[in-house]
């Protein structure tokens, strides 16, 4: 489910969850676990966030949300926002090294990240073309990471783009290929880590401290629960999943 390798000080984990590591109820749960287990530790400096195979993670778990019933739902959105506030707020920081596709809950756990590098496949946030609202979190984590010129146009149309393009929106920092991805995050990751600890959390903090006021919303919890919204859902996975 998360592969933990650790060298000088730089802990990467690795999702593995599956083929496409599909955000579920236990990986949101164990990702988060893990991050707090090692938030104050002195013997990790930095933290390399990466996929498995061609994929960085695919998003939520849809098939399983619509099989699983409201209390299965309940509780998954409470465990995706805790644990992109984990991600999010970690003092220590953390470079995304994504390693392909990167859609939906995929796209928002890289946005969480201090510093992002892509070897392929597609990005972006397609949330409404699924039919379900972003979590309040999930979408200032958008905000955040998404220039305000391609803010509007990302969300509205469900883009997902390739990584040269995601690059030169500015939503990328890095596109290299694949044998290079660990090696060149592993570095960002120990530049960063050479700053001050206290200094860099600091700063962080002022950096996104204006993003972190959205409350939970009953009816958007609603709309994840509601039949309504999982018919939307099956409708995308037939034209999606279902043309595979």
């Amino acid at each position: 489910m998360l592969e933990r390798t650790s060298n000088g000080g730089i802990l990467t984990l690795r999702l593995a969850h599956g083929k496409a590591s599909a955000m579920d109820l236990e990986l949101c749960q164990r990702l988060r676990t893990e991050l707090e287990s090692v938030a104050g530790s002195d013997d990790v400096r930095a933290v390399v966030l990466t996929g498995s195979g061609s994929i960085f993670s695919a998003g939520v778990d849809l098939p399983r949300m619509i099989t699983s019933g409201g209390d299965y739902v309940q509780r998954f959105v409470e465990a995706l926002e805790e644990v992109l506030r984990t991600l999010f707020t970690f003092p220590r920081p953390i470079v995304a090294a994504v390693n392909g596709h990167a859609i939906a809950g995929g796209a928002i756990m890289a946005f969480a990240c201090d510093y992002r590098l892509m070897s392929g496949g597609r990005i972006g946030v397609p949330e409404l073309l699924v039919g379900v609202p972003f979590p309040p979190l999930a979408l200032e984590i958008v905000r955040f990471a998404i220039p305000q010129q391609h803010l509007q146009s990302m969300i509205y149309m469900g883009k997902t783009i390739e990584a040269e393009a995601a690059r030169a929106a500015g939503i990328i920092d890095e596109v290299l290929p694949a044998d290079q991805l660990l090696p060149r995050a592993s570095a960002i990751a120990s530049q960063f880590a050479a700053i001050s600890p206290e200094a860099f959390a600091l700063t962080k903090q002022q950096l996104r401290e204006p993003f972190l006021h959205a409350k939970p919303n009953k009816v958007i919890d609603a709309l994840w629960e509601a039949q309504p919204t999982h018919e939307r859902i099956r409708e995308y996975l037939a034209k999606t999943i279902g043309k595979k």
